[in-house]
């Protein structure tokens, strides 16, 4: 018969085994890194991870596409993939619905409210993800064109001092911080692990889409293959875009009286009119009696 001993463990084995927990302890750099991260990848990602796959096989593959696209346009490409969007917004279509079962049976709202809330919730949750990614599209095409001027100007004047046009993006990537200046960024990146010029501008032009940098890249190409002076084309084209500021100024400017309209009619002619009329009509009210 076998007489289970207890073995004891040194006493170097404690401090060893604290300094492992020391070792071990949880990272705070690593943590804070993980709450700098958007919402879709801190939360959606786990969540979603199982449902991620079943979700995808029953979307388009048209419509995935679609939203890659935008999310390349908007600059979240690298950071949320387009079946995690689609997962994202099948789940908020599901808890907006979930939240009208809900609703209509604790308050028993008349029929047609309770139409209403079955139907317009869900539909909500299902477009607001898309109407959230197109405005963040439509806002990067605008910081990108609004920086594109000054961008340009930069790179002409660094051209005309006798520098490169890739040490020009290097000096545009350096002191700007900027969408169009991570797209430079990344532009001159993919030349200098050996893509051609060519090839690395037309996919500037497939993640931005913006007319008039596709223009400028279009007339830099055309340079580069007729053998024209980049610093030439750099500065008509700065001096366009300058032009086109000014233009697009007027034309904001010149919509302003109608945009004002509403909030003049609605907030600023009542208090105009009670400040006017309303020592006459306490005088008219005082003669009537």
């Amino acid at each position: 018969m076998k007489v289970l001993t207890r073995r004891h463990r040194p006493e170097t084995d404690a401090v060893e085994y604290l300094q492992e927990l020391d070792a071990d302890q949880f990272d705070v750099g690593d943590y804070e890194a993980r709450l700098q991260q958007p919402f879709l990848t801190r939360i959606v990602r786990p969540l979603g991870e199982r449902g991620l796959k079943a979700i995808s096989g029953l979307t388009p593959s048209n419509y995935l596409d679609s939203v890659h696209k935008k999310l390349l346009l908007a600059g979240m490409a690298s950071t949320v993939r387009a079946e995690e969007f689609v997962t994202a917004q099948a789940a908020l279509t599901l808890f907006m619905g979930l939240l009208a079962v809900a609703i209509v049976l604790l308050t028993h709202p008349a029929s047609n409210k309770a139409i209403l809330f079955l139907v317009l919730l869900p539909t909500m949750g299902a477009l607001f993800p898309s109407a959230w990614l197109n405005r963040k599209v439509s806002e990067r095409k605008m910081a990108i064109l609004r920086d594109l001027p000054d961008t340009l100007d930069l790179l002409a004047i660094s051209v005309e001092a006798g520098m490169g046009f890739e040490g020009a993006l290097e000096v545009v990537c350096q002191n700007f911080t900027s969408p169009l200046a991570d797209e430079f960024s990344r532009t001159l990146r993919e030349m200098e692990l050996g893509l051609p010029r060519r090839d690395a501008f037309q996919n500037l032009k497939r993640r931005t889409e913006v007319p008039e940098l596709s223009n400028f890249v279009l007339a830099l190409l055309q340079a580069d293959a007729l053998g024209i002076p980049i610093g030439r084309v750099l500065k008509t084209q700065a001096a366009e875009m300058r032009n086109k500021r000014r233009q697009w100024a007027r034309e904001k400017a010149g919509k302003l009286p109608v945009k004002i309209m509403f909030p003049l009619v609605c907030f600023i002619f009542p208090a105009v009119l009670v400040i006017v009329l309303g020592p006459a009509g306490s005088s008219i009210g005082k003669a009537l009696r």
